[in-house]
């Protein structure tokens, strides 16, 4: 007698059903991708008791009439290709004519359905058998109503969870399609209480305004970027909410959201030295791409899509989400926050930040121009400080000046920025008059970031200059930090510092870098590799990111150091090139804005 044996038809499709149907809220993700695929506008669904005793979802789509009807509850039986071929592109949720069949073999399923208003046709069907057909009089569209789930395969019956564990695995399901389609009207009730009515949305903010509310939806930086053939749209939580609340991913490619490990890492790597190791933010982004560059036949509930060149696309996100993070938006805020639409992707920090046109300002509140400006009691326009800008850009300045070419991310010429009025507070932060309120920025954070920047372009790179010393000097270095020494000298040498072992655990520098003239190198030496003893530092960020971190901080000038008006403004303009210069490298805020109307709130005034 053999022992390979083909399976009966019913044994077959519960498999099949068994890869589709997981649960209930499979079942209503595959019919209401079904009732879009026929162009319904408005859809409704109702679940009772979590779908553990039955659900309904109705549309207003095309509808079928009875031929069509009684082929679609027939496996393989679909109106979306008809070759091979087709397969390469398909635009509709479904293809495979799997989901009907499948659901209608593990259930007692009712099919209304009508393809004009009139007259109509119903059919019933448990366990996968048609029981009965007839007429009914409906308007357009259809109407699939599911109960029993499961009632004839005990095993998956038996891994059913609560009804309140099944309910929010449904509003999960249904949140993800609602936000990949915004533009439909979708209702969402649950034992005859209405949860979620959802009229169309204009995007992608408003729609998750509608889903997690407004205040919620403004707090998220938009993205907007193309790269290639890539398009990335959608909103990312500011570095300083990171950690503040539940975390939410939502990834489409083509309007059909998928599950990619890949895409949310190279979003999350964008963030890295933004936030502090352990935080993964919330991303909401929408992929548009060539049809024919993505498969999206490789996952039975079509969950999961592969992409024929998979690494430019990974790019292309990071990238995205990155030119987002570098606006003045991304920056802490107290007090609300506004909304003022579609600035991502624009020229970041030092476009935003100079009054120059940018997308965080028009002209400042008095209507002066800050080209034309005064600096405050010193009483010199702007214009009169384009020799220290000049200084900056020929690498001249005494404190702030660097190569022109430092990291990938810098901006243009920082003779191009024009710098807006400051003063320093308590010998620690620089202060702005902006349009929207006023802006802080921590002198120490964000010297950082420069240095930080520099010196990671010096590691990927061609190095830093360094100034040989007139006489070596010689540390006596504990064994952990002479270790720490042997560990990273080739680092320590792209970053400027010519040193060797001279015994023991005696190190001799005969040259160093010079990131400023208030640089002490013995110090930052000293303190780096103490700091890299054991390697303790957590994350999952490379070494030489972690080095050019640490020297970053213990080389930038500190708060308390008073800065001459000159330094001020070289400060501020080095800052505009980096690109990411509203956070420093531990994922703290470098810039905070205070906001007119927290302020006038405070006072009274609102």
């Amino acid at each position: 007698m053999p022992t390979v044996a083909v399976l009966p038809a019913d044994v077959a499709d519960q498999i099949a059903a068994g890869e589709v149907v997981e649960r209930p809220a499979s079942a209503v993700k595959e019919l209401i991708e079904n009732a879009l695929d026929a162009g319904a506008s408005t859809i409704d669904v109702e679940i009772f008791e979590g779908g553990r005793a039955g659900l309904r979802v109705s549309d207003d789509g095309s509808g079928m009439d009875r031929a069509d009807a009684l082929l679609a509850l027939q496996r393989h039986a679909t109106s979306k290709i008809r070759s091979a071929d087709d397969l390469v592109g398909v635009r509709s949720f479904g293809f495979r004519g799997e989901a009907l069949p499948a659901i209608a073999s593990v259930s007692h399923l009712t099919l209304h359905t009508a393809p004009a208003e009139g007259a109509g046709t119903t059919i019933r069907v448990a366990g996968g058998a048609i029981e009965q057909t007839g007429e009914t009089a409906r308007r357009r569209g259809t109407t699939v109503d599911v109960t029993r789930l499961f009632q004839n395969v005990p095993a998956r019956l038996k891994f059913m969870r609560s009804a309140r564990t099944e309910w929010r695995a449904i509003v999960d399901a249904v949140t993800a399609i609602v936000l990949a389609r915004p533009g439909v009207h979708l209702t969402l009730s649950h034992d005859g209480r209405r949860v979620l009515t959802l009229p169309p949305a204009s995007s992608l903010r408003a729609r998750i305004g509608a889903v997690w509310g407004a205040d919620y939806a403004e707090s998220l930086l938009a993205v907007s970027d193309a790269q290639g053939g890539t398009t990335v749209t959608g909103l990312v939580e500011r570095p300083s909410d990171v950690g503040t609340r539940t975390r939410r991913i939502h990834l489409s490619v083509n309007g059909r959201t998928v599950r990619d490990a890949g895409l949310v890492r190279a979003a999350e790597a964008a963030y890295r030295s933004t936030i502090p190791a352990g935080l993964r933010p919330s991303l909401m982004l929408e992929l548009t791409i060539p049809a024919d560059a993505v498969d999206v036949n490789v996952h039975p509930a079509k969950a999961e899509v592969r992409f024929r060149e998979r690494w430019p696309t990974e790019r292309a996100v990071e990238g995205a989400v990155r030119r987002a993070l570098g606006v003045l938006a991304s920056a802490a805020a107290v007090g609300p926050r506004i909304w003022n639409g579609g600035v991502a992707g624009a020229n970041g920090f030092g476009a935003g930040l100079a009054y120059e046109a940018g997308p965080w300002n028009g002209a400042p509140p008095d209507g002066r121009h800050g080209a034309s400006g005064t600096d405050g009691e010193h009483g010199s326009a702007n214009g009169t400080d384009a020799e220290i800008l000049r200084a900056i850009a020929t690498g001249a300045d005494p404190l702030f000046a660097g190569p022109e070419a430092t990291h990938t991310g810098a901006k243009g010429d920082l003779a191009d920025v024009v710098v807006p009025p400051l003063v320093q507070l308590r010998r620690t932060y620089l202060m702005f008059e902006h349009a929207d309120g006023v802006v802080l920025i921590d002198q120490h954070s964000a010297h950082e970031r420069v240095l930080y920047e520099r010196f990671m372009g010096a590691l990927e790179g061609g190095g830093v200059p360094s100034q040989h010393l007139l006489f070596p000097l010689t540390l006596h270095l504990s064994a952990a930090a002479a270790d720490a020494f042997d560990t990273h000298q080739p680092l320590f040498a792209r970053l400027g510092f010519e040193a060797e072992a001279f015994g023991g655990n005696t190190v001799v520098v005969h040259a160093v870098p010079s990131p400023h003239a208030r640089f002490d190198a013995e110090r930052c030496l000293r303190e780096t590799l103490d700091a890299l003893t054991g390697d303790r530092q957590p994350g999952s960020a490379a070494r030489h990111e972690r080095l050019a971190a640490t020297v970053a901080c213990k080389a930038a000038i500190k708060a308390g150091e008073e800065l001459s008006l000159a330094e001020m403004r070289a400060l501020y303009a080095a800052l505009a090139r980096t690109m990411l210069p509203a956070h420093d490298v531990h994922g703290r805020s470098t810039v905070v804005r205070l906001q007119w109307d927290e302020i006038e709130r405070r006072f009274g005034r609102r």
